[in-house]
């Protein structure tokens, strides 16, 4: 929503004119905005338009920017008196009511302050802040990292100085605005945004105003932190890639602080307001509806912060197809008891049921679904319902697949048909179906793929399997290029010989049914004998979930294979050659 159809007054605090603008029903529940430096309130313009139709949304220039008035003196930038700005907007915006205040970087630090000092108290409903915490905290902060370090706290002080080091800069007299005049400090923060499309480059009058903001509050309030804890609802939306304000500062430590907090990390840069400002918006709503007495929505539950530590995984919604057993099973299982709700999906309904079965005997949460993976309307039906019903999930586990063996010349058009249907596109259906969502959603996510080690290591008797098995990997690969900006993460795990039941259901081309049983049974005893089990592949699969592996294999022999692969590509085409007999 453009800034030019919003309602607009002008409201007079200590001696300051400060304009003001409303969007929406002023009967509806209040979201006051407070934008940071050096933008002006058109930062929510976007975010307005997002939330119009529910809420009564309200943004105002602070003192110092776009059409408000400035102080005379430094001390008019004080955090005591913008608090008193936010106050004053509040009352008049919204009369008698709570807010639901929404900060961002200079925005999200003054309400820190008016919340930490009891300025607003009764008058907030909630807090949702991005790129900017208390400067009380902050200092707090960085004096644990100095007084009590470990090798993670120093990492992350240092990069937050390193990040936070134009500071310094802005306390110099006069140097900074000649900076922002003759142009170079606007060229200095287009390169640091780069890759940021929120960046808007800044009216030169707000920034020079703007300096005053750091000259009057930083140093007093982090040298001398007088951190205070927070008693309304506080929700922390950290951008992954904040070139300003580290995650780790905005997020590690807010459970001392804050009574109930809710932390999000948001793929994106600093200006998250711009760039997704309907992802903003619905973090928003889900906050304010769930106060309002709605269920919590799954990604807010997710959020939710406690001063107890949580499992790794708790309340993610993970789904793995193919899940009814052999590695499918001991992912499912081993999502479960990190604390995730798994959705089982498998065409064998019973199998499904038993995997489910298994994980609430273990005390875990998990649902099934018979889906066959090869039939594009029923796993878009499955998709839309588990989208409906459950949200969107945080991990997608493409598993299921068939093992198929025999000569080229030997496999027919039916058997390329069946294994391509499965093994290809069952894992293009999964991430079709679930890209796009997790794209909208905005949080992020992961989708993991089962390749092969036949991806990478080329036999004579796997034709159509390894064909798949590579198509997978090279699918994985381009798509993981493609989600990296919307911080999805896209793995390939590539299994070597692992103990399955894949081998009792492996289909060998050109062989009889009696033929077809005793290479089964051969292959099975073979991979017995190798005995890696399921639930080591699958401990190995969520280690490469963990680190964002591009390519994972599992067992030592897909690890020598694939570096074989790429040092000695000629001698795997040799080993090709050679017929192994079952």
């Amino acid at each position: 929503m453009s800034s030019s159809v919003a309602t607009t007054r002008v409201v007079a605090s200590d001696g300051v004119s400060l304009a003001v603008y409303e969007h929406g029903d002023p009967t509806r529940p209040t979201i006051l905005a407070v934008h940071g430096y050096p933008d002006d309130h058109r930062v929510w313009d976007g975010v307005a338009a997002n939330l119009v139709s529910r809420y009564h949304v309200v943004s105002y220039d602070v003192r110092g920017a776009g059409a408000s008035g400035a102080p005379d003196r430094q001390h008019g930038y004080r955090l005591d008196q913008l608090a008193d700005d936010l106050a004053r907007v509040a009352d008049t915006a919204s009369p008698g009511q709570p807010v639901h205040l929404l900060g961002h970087d200079w925005g999200s630090v003054q309400c820190w302050h008016a919340l930490t000092d009891q300025r607003l108290l009764g008058r907030v409903a909630s807090f949702t802040s991005i790129s900017g915490p208390s400067l009380d905290h902050a200092g707090a902060w960085m004096r644990v990292r100095l007084r009590r370090p470990t090798p993670r706290r120093l990492r992350e002080l240092v990069t937050q100085l390193a990040a936070s080091s134009y500071i310094a800069l802005f306390q110099l007299p006069a140097l900074p605005e000649l900076l922002w005049r003759i142009g170079v400090l606007p060229r200095v923060m287009r390169i640091l945004s780069s890759g940021d499309n929120g960046f808007a480059p800044p009216r030169t009058k707000d920034a020079v105003r703007g300096l005053e903001l750091y000259r009057a509050n930083m140093f007093a309030r982090l040298g001398h932190p007088r951190p205070e804890a927070v008693g309304v609802p506080v929700q922390v939306l950290a951008p992954s890639r904040d070139r300003f304000v580290t995650p780790a500062l905005q997020t590690a430590d807010l459970a001392a602080w804050v009574t109930q907090p809710w932390v999000r990390t948001i793929p994106g840069g600093h200006w998250l307001p711009r760039a997704r400002p309907d992802v903003v918006a619905r973090c928003v709503s889900e906050l304010v509806e769930h106060l309002d007495g709605a269920p919590a929505a799954p990604a807010l539950r997710r959020a939710a912060q406690s001063a107890r530590p949580k499992a790794e995984y708790a309340d993610a919604l993970i789904v793995v197809t193919g899940a009814g057993s052999g590695i499918g099973r001991a992912t499912a299982m081993a999502f479960a008891e990190r604390g995730a709700h798994v959705v089982v999906a498998d065409r064998d309904e019973p199998a499904a049921k038993d995997t489910v079965t298994r994980i609430q005997n273990g005390g875990g949460s998990a649902s099934s679904v018979a889906v066959d993976v090869a039939d594009a309307e029923a796993m878009t039906h499955f998709a839309e319902r588990l989208l409906a019903e459950h949200g969107v999930p945080q991990v997608v586990v493409n598993n299921a697949g068939i093992g198929m063996s025999g000569p080229f010349t030997e496999t027919t058009l039916r058997d390329w048909r069946q294994v391509i249907d499965v093994n290809l596109w069952g894992v293009i259906h999964g991430c079709r179906l679930f890209a796009a969502p997790m794209i909208a959603h905005g949080e992020g996510g992961q989708i993991i793929n089962l390749a092969s080690a036949a991806a990478y290591l080329p036999s004579r008797m796997l034709p159509a399997y390894a064909t798949t098995k590579s198509a997978v990997l090279m699918l994985s690969q381009c798509l993981r290029a493609e989600l990296a900006e919307h911080g999805i993460g896209v793995v390939a795990i590539c299994p070597g010989l692992v103990h399955t039941n894949i081998t009792m259901t492996a289909r060998f081309v050109g062989t009889d049914d009696s033929e077809q049983r005793r290479r089964q049974q051969t292959s099975h005893v073979m991979y017995s004998r190798r005995d890696y089990s399921p639930e080591r592949a699958a401990r190995e699969i969520l280690r490469a979930a963990r680190r964002n592996t591009a390519v994972a294999p599992v067992t030592p022999e897909a690890r020598i294979a694939l570096t074989a692969s790429r040092l000695t590509p000629a001698l795997l085409r040799a080993a090709a050659r050679q017929r192994i007999k079952l």
